[in-house]
C-alpha cells in the first residue's frame, strides 16, 4: 500500500509544467484549494497554465494573482464575474487570457464524463444561444440538443477534510462541491486536507472519493 502524503506543497507539484491543464475545485469561497494554488504561484516559470473552476477562484488571491501574472492563457468556467474577478476581465480585453463560459451543469457533465471514460454527449443546455456556435446539434424529438465533449486536464487541485494516507477522502459539507468529479477525470489528482489520518481510521461509509483516484496528498502545516 502506498503512503501518499507529500513532504511540502512543491514535493506535492512535482511535474506541474508550464502549458499545464488544471482543475481548480471549489464553489464560491468553499472548498478551495489556496494552498496549493499559492505554492503554484510561487513556482517559478511555469506559464501558459488552463484553469477550469466553476467561477473563476471567486476572488481567491492566488488564483487572480496568477491570472495578474500573466501566467494563466486559458480559463474554462462557469461564471467569471465574481466581486474582486476585475483582472479577468482586464486581462480578457487586452487580448493576453481567454476565458470559455459555459453553463454549469454543461462544465460538471463534461467533467464527469471524462471521469467515466465517456464519449461526447448531447445536451439541450444552450441550444440556439451564443453557446452552441461551432458545435454540432440535432433535433430529436423535436427537441435541440447540443454536442458536448468530455473535459479532461493534466492535473486536479482539490480541497477535502480528511484522507488517510492511501487517500481516501472525506469532504466538508459545501467543501466536496467539484472534488469527486475532477479527481476522476485528472491524469493526476492533488489533494490538500484538513487531516491526514492512519489506514483505517475513517469510516468507510463517510468515504466520497476512493484512494484510486487520488496520487498525492498535502496535509496542513504543522
Amino acid at each position: 500500500m502506498k503512503d501518499k502524503t507529500c513532504l511540502d506543497a512543491q514535493d506535492a507539484l512535482r511535474g506541474v509544467e508550464s502549458g499545464a491543464a488544471i482543475f481548480v475545485g471549489g464553489f464560491g469561497g468553499s472548498g478551495i484549494p489556496a494552498r496549493l494554488l499559492a505554492a503554484l504561484l510561487a513556482k517559478p516559470g511555469v506559464r501558459g497554465l488552463t484553469l477550469i473552476n466553476n467561477n473563476a477562484g471567486a476572488g481567491e488571491t492566488s488564483f487572480l494573482a496568477l491570472v495578474a501574472s500573466g501566467r494563466v492563457s486559458r480559463i474554462i468556467c462557469s461564471y467569471p464575474r465574481m466581486p474582486g474577478n476585475d483582472v479577468i476581465r482586464e486581462r480578457v480585453q487586452s487580448g493576453s487570457l481567454t476565458v470559455e463560459v459555459m453553463p454549469q451543469g454543461t462544465l460538471v457533465e463534461r467533467i464527469r464524463a471524462a471521469g467515466a471514460g465517456l464519449g461526447p454527449f448531447f445536451s439541450p443546455t444552450g441550444y440556439g444561444t451564443p453557446l452552441a456556435e461551432g458545435k454540432e446539434t440535432r433535433i430529436v424529438g423535436g427537441r435541440g440538443y447540443v454536442l458536448e465533449e468530455p473535459l479532461r486536464a493534466d492535473f486536479a487541485f482539490v480541497r477535502a477534510h480528511r484522507a488517510d494516507r492511501l487517500g481516501n477522502l472525506v469532504y466538508r459539507r459545501a467543501q466536496r462541491n467539484f472534488g469527486p468529479v475532477m479527481c476522476m477525470a485528472a491524469r493526476t489528482t492533488i489533494v490538500e486536507v484538513d487531516e491526514i489520518l492512519p489506514c483505517g481510521a475513517l469510516d468507510p461509509d463517510a468515504i466520497v472519493t476512493p484512494s484510486l483516484f487520488v496520487h498525492r496528498l498535502l496535509g496542513s502545516p504543522q
